[in-house]
């Protein structure tokens, strides 16, 4: 498949046909992954999907631990007064 580049703006654009959208259910991002001279793009369906399950593992198996303290043990507060 052959497809042109087109202007948007002071930028270029690719224009993906509504047939591709669908198939590979793309909504409104992509990833873009460059490698070995190819560009490949593939469907971000969402960001975040399934982080909320994610994070009650984490609480069920005790990894939800804090890795720093809010304050470091030589921070001056008093600098920001």
């Amino acid at each position: 498949m052959e497809a042109s580049i087109i202007k948007i703006g002071n930028s270029k654009g690719l224009r993906l046909s509504k047939t591709i959208l669908d198939k590979y259910n793309i909504q409104d991002k992509v990833e873009i992954i460059l490698e070995k001279g190819q560009i490949i793009l593939r469907p971000i369906d969402s960001p975040r999907k399934n982080w909320e399950n994610e994070f009650k593992k984490m609480n069920e198996n005790g990894d939800d631990k804090l890795l720093m303290t809010d304050v470091f043990d030589d921070e001056n507060l008093e600098e920001w007064t």
